[in-house]
């Protein structure tokens, strides 16, 4: 009985399977009229695309906390009778830590002030210059800005030119930015990747621009002040120390410069005086002399072990592939589009036949009620 009931119920799937397969096949012509649609539609997208070039460079942080180099400074250190060890290194800055100094506010003002140039350019202009004066946006990019984003294009009109204001922390401030600030903020967002990699050790940097030449120019103004941020915040610590022994150091030489002055003024005044008091003065002033020149003498040790100590917490990047010209586009990818847009299509081809014989289906059952 149960073999019997299976047997049934796969006839049944078969049948059912057939039934489909007859539909898809007796529907053909409208599923390829709409692949056909789709297709042309995607061809349209993909040559009204604006061309992309994409820049790109790979560098290794390198730092001297490593045993090499803190080997070879405390071996510096050590001739000019100054202890290393207990000097403390800054904390170290992870390649995943990266991403964080690019998409601060700081960073992303510096990129659009950027300056940049090409051969259609008489002369350089910033980043910001060139999509507000240079690039024009597309037609794709009209057809979206008054289809999809019209209500947002009626409601800055209604707000009229006013100035937005973002609260963001950066450094402890409160930064303020315009409306031109924050498209091109969202414009870098895109064009910008920075990618690290903790296995290896490398962190890969991207730019995509209308043109080669410019976005090469953007991928090595970024990775330069890229490292420029990370030797400055992985170096603040000793820098500010450096600063402050350097303060304490002039103090303390002007101080003993001066006891130094007033001993030589005393002896060349009291040659040939050899009263006690003068001998008590002379003493105090030679045990004031001393304890200055101890102190000076410590701080000028301690002023070259920071100096020594910023030499050593400054990273050391290795640039592995270097920013070139890109000479092929990188978007927009047509063939990628074509197979996209073909495989919607017939997606939707089958899904408007499937769905017109199950309104069928429930129309007829409807009108046998």
């Amino acid at each position: 009985m149960t073999d019997k009931k299976a047997s049934k119920g796969s006839a049944e799937d078969e049948i059912d399977l057939l039934a489909l397969a007859k539909i898809v096949w007796e529907s053909r012509r409208r599923i390829f009229a709409i692949v056909f649609v789709l297709m042309v539609l995607g061809l349209a997208i993909s040559f009204l695309s604006p061309k992309e070039f994409t820049a790109s460079s790979t560098f290794i942080p390198q730092t001297s906390q490593s045993n090499r180099a803190g080997g070879s400074l405390g071996g510096l250190a050590s001739l000019a009778g100054i202890d290393m060890g207990n000097v403390g290194g800054s904390a170290e800055i992870t390649p995943s830590f990266y991403p964080q100094f690019v998409s601060s506010v700081k960073f992303r003002r510096a990129l659009i002030n950027a300056s940049i140039t090409s051969d259609e350019l008489s002369h350089p202009i910033t980043y910001a210059q060139y999509y507000e004066e240079i690039v024009k946006p597309g037609i794709l990019s009209n057809i979206k800005k008054y289809t999809v984003g019209l209500p947002g294009v009626i409601l800055n009109f209604a707000k009229g030119d006013e100035r937005d204001t973002i609260i963001e922390r950066d450094f402890e401030t409160l930064i303020s930015l315009t409306k031109n600030e924050i498209r091109h903020f969202d414009r870098l967002q895109n064009q910008l990747s920075v990618s690290p990699n903790e296995k290896e050790g490398v962190v890969s940097l991207t730019f995509t621009m209308p043109e080669p030449l410019i976005a090469a120019q953007m991928a090595q103004f970024a990775q330069e002040l890229l490292q420029k941020e990370v030797i400055a915040y992985k170096i603040s610590n000793a820098r500010e120390q450096l600063r402050f022994t350097e303060e304490r150091y002039e103090e303390k030489k002007q101080e003993f410069e001066e006891i130094q002055a007033r001993l030589a003024n005393f002896r060349d005044r009291n040659q040939n005086i050899a009263s006690a008091a003068a001998q008590n003065q002379l003493q105090s002033l030679d045990a004031e002399f001393n304890f200055a020149f101890s102190i000076y003498m410590e701080l000028a040790k301690q002023l070259e072990q920071a100096r020594l100590q910023v030499a050593k917490d400054t990273p050391i990047f290795s640039v592995i592939q270097p920013v070139t010209i890109p000479s092929k586009k990188s978007a927009p990818k047509r063939p990628l589009i074509l197979v996209i847009f073909m495989i919607l299509g017939f997606i939707i081809g089958l899904g408007y036949v499937f769905g017109s014989e199950f309104l069928k289906g429930v129309k007829e059952q409807w009108n046998q009620v």
